[in-house]
Formats: structure tokens, sequence, C-alpha cells
């Protein structure tokens, strides 16, 4: 179910996935982009797509593979003029039911050290929410850094203004050799 932490909720029930798998295609509603673009302090999402397959397995698993498409706005971090980027992320993730990833905790390496790659999401409550790892993949496909193609950081500096050299405050600290230091009192 939608909520304002998770805004493109599509839940899919794993009992419900055919032994052959299952192919959805999700589209999120103006609402919903209006949500994930609050959620995720962007301007805009003028479109969030995706596209799943997902396979269920005997001993319980569930494989998800797919895109997200997204069209964003953000704001460029030199200008902060409005940015239109494009997003097109894959996704491939596993999910267990919750025993097995306890299981799967229990089982590490000699090192001490998981298995590399990604960690397998649990299945809460027999669903597979397919709307939030669109969001979610969503947000991973965002730039950290917009930037407008043209925008060029140049800070202002008055150059007539000898006060303005990054080095005029260390020569207000030099003192000739042999005169006193003007945090002395002289005495008198």
């Amino acid at each position: 179910m939608a909520s304002e932490d998770n805004p493109w909720s599509v839940p899919v029930m794993v009992l419900q996935i055919p032994e052959t798998g299952l192919h959805l295609d999700i589209v999120a509603s103006a609402e919903q982009r209006e949500a994930i673009s609050k959620l995720g302090d962007l301007r805009g999402v003028a479109e969030a797509v995706a596209s799943f397959d997902l396979k269920p397995f005997a001993d319980g698993r569930v494989h998800l593979t797919g895109r997200v498409r997204a069209k964003v706005t953000q704001t460029c971090v030199v200008t902060l003029d409005p940015v239109d980027n494009v997003i097109d992320e894959p996704v491939e993730l596993t999910f267990l039911p919750p025993e097995q990833i306890r299981e799967l905790a229990d089982t590490v390496d000699d090192d001490g050290e998981p298995d590399p790659g990604d960690p397998p999401e649990a299945i809460e409550r027999g669903i597979i929410d397919v709307g939030r790892v669109a969001t979610d993949a969503l947000y991973l496909g965002l730039d950290p850094y917009p930037r407008k193609p043209d925008a060029v950081f140049e800070p202002i500096v008055d150059r007539d203004d000898p006060d303005m050299n990054p080095f005029a405050a260390l020569k207000a600290l030099q003192q000739p050799v042999g005169s006193e230091s003007p945090r002395k009192p002289k005495k008198g």
C-alpha cells in the first residue's frame, strides 16, 4: 500500500506468480510521480515506468530482473537551474522468505565475510512490492551532482582588491625580523 515513504506501491503475491514466471509493466501515476519527486527531493518526475520479470523457485526464492526508466528534473549544483535527466536503470534482485534470510546470515565464509554481490531481499508477508523496487532503482539512477551542460563554476573574486588575495591574511601575520609581536603588550 502506498505511503509517504513508499509512494509507488505495486504489491505482488508470491503464491500467485505462475511457475513459468510473471512479466509486469508498471507505470507511475501523476500522483505517484509527485510523491516520488517529493520524497527524492527532485524538482519533478515527468515519467516513471518499469518492466519486470519474476521467476519463482521451488525453495521459495523469487528472481526479479528488469529495467526502470524515468524522466526527472533535478537542480543544477552550479547554477541552481532545473536540469532534465533520463534514467535507465537495470534491476536484478533475489527475494527470499524471511527464514532463509536468517539462515543466510549464519552462512558466511571462513573470513567472516558474506559472499560478494547484492544481498537478497526479504519477501515480506508473502508479498514483493515491485513499485518499491522501481522507486529504489529510480533513486539509485539519479545523478548525484546534476549539472547543466554549459555550467561552469567561477568564484567571484574582485582582482582589484589586494585584500581578496588568498595570501593577504598570511602577509598580515608576517612581522619584520626583530620586531615585537602585536599580540604582546609593550613593557613600559
